[in-house]
């Protein structure tokens, strides 16, 4: 059949392959060790993962209720009072979501109209100018300052106006590695108040912060928290990313709106998972210890490519870290970035893709969510170059 006697029209005609994708691939094709994508290379806990059997075999393999299960619900709300103070209804204000992504997409699709604008903070993950486009919206984008990537607050107040529908933030930052400050969120707080834009906080890596950097939840702040949707994920927390599961918590009156799209999206989320999730959850111990964890991992790989020629600083948060090459090489980060896949074996993410108008810094990015031989054998590489 000839599709081209429709005369289609993309909603996204410009939409390249995911640099992630392309990554990876290349990964695969030249045999080399992928540091690229963000994912581990370990499992799950096994209790967890037998929690999911004993669902499966409990018999909770049909439909959950549209918003989650309330044990589920529940026991979140507990999570987010005992961090972060606020106080969220289980049944009215809290949905589970077929991943972060979902809920960034849904929480998009419920709000943006055609021609609203959205602040988007470059460089940014690579779901959300698509999700804005899909709806008609504008992404307006601001680009974070230095090689820091740190935020210029009276930059960002200019930039809103009666257009302005929504600000996406992301804390902790991927691809940076920066958490936001409380003096960055009491910066954000300022500028949004007396107004009515809706604040989409993306905090996957809430769990992964280090040395003596803090999570600033945008549910720890009232005003900011009376116009937010707070999104998260169990993949990234319980090195689980293929299961697609997480949440969104959000005023009632926001929440409302986001579950008739959410209904009419995926209706209701993976049920053995939530039952799964909601007796794994009632330890904190599950989440609290996923920061030393990783910061052990950082520091393993850090300390081994301690000789090479590439510059860094610690990062902050996530799972990620910045590679500065640019003592070793003129060359754009993305053109590297494939050198180093097909002629020294490691894959990773040029950072350029993610930033306003390609603005090349010479960074990559690297993913330290792997065993340590995996570490071990990237940092060899690394020295080498």
């Amino acid at each position: 059949m000839n599709s081209s006697a429709h005369h289609l029209t993309s909603k996204l005609p410009q939409l390249p392959e995911s640099i992630f994708s392309t990554m990876s691939n290349l990964a695969k094709e030249h045999n080399a060790i992928n540091i690229s994508q963000g994912f581990p290379n370990f499992e799950p806990d096994p209790t967890l993962i037998q929690l999911v059997t004993k669902s499966m075999k409990d018999g909770y393999n049909q439909y959950a209720p549209l918003g989650g299960i309330y044990p589920l619900r529940e026991v979140i709300a507990q999570k987010i009072e005992l961090l972060y103070g606020a106080k969220y209804h289980p049944q009215s204000e809290i949905t589970i979501t077929v991943g972060a992504t979902q809920a960034i997409f849904t929480a998009i699709s419920a709000f943006v109209w055609p021609n609203d604008e959205v602040i988007v903070l470059k460089p940014a993950y690579d779901c959300y100018e698509p999700a804005i486009i899909a709806n008609g919206g504008i992404p307006v984008l601001i680009q974070l300052s230095g090689k820091d990537y740190q935020v210029d607050w009276d930059d960002f107040k200019a930039h809103l106006n009666e257009k302005t529908r929504m600000v996406i933030i992301n804390t902790p930052h991927n691809p940076s590695g920066r958490v936001f400050s409380k003096s960055d969120m009491l910066a954000l707080q300022n500028c949004l108040k007396d107004t009515n834009i809706i604040l989409l906080s993306d905090e996957v890596y809430e769990h992964i912060v280090f040395d003596s950097n803090t999570h600033e939840s945008a549910s720890k702040y009232p005003d900011l928290a009376s116009r937010s949707f707070v999104c998260a994920s169990f993949g990234k927390t319980f090195h689980a990313t293929g299961w697609k599961m997480g949440y969104c918590a959000a005023p009632a009156e926001l929440m409302q709106e986001f579950q008739k799209i959410h209904e009419f999206n995926v209706f209701c989320v993976n049920h053995p998972f939530q039952r799964a999730l909601a007796e794994y959850l009632k330890e904190p111990a599950h989440y609290l210890n996923l920061s030393p964890f990783y910061q052990e991992k950082r520091d393993l790989f850090l300390n081994a490519i301690q000789g090479s020629r590439f510059r860094f600083t610690p990062t902050q948060g996530t799972y990620f870290q910045l590679l500065d090459y640019s003592e070793i090489t003129d060359e754009n980060d993305l053109d590297f970035a494939l050198r180093l896949v097909k002629d020294s074996g490691i894959a990773c993410i040029p950072i350029s893709v993610f930033n306003k108008d390609l603005a090349d810094n010479k960074q990559i990015r690297v993913c330290f969510a792997k065993t340590s031989e995996t570490l071990l054998k990237a940092a060899e590489i690394i020295i080498s170059i």
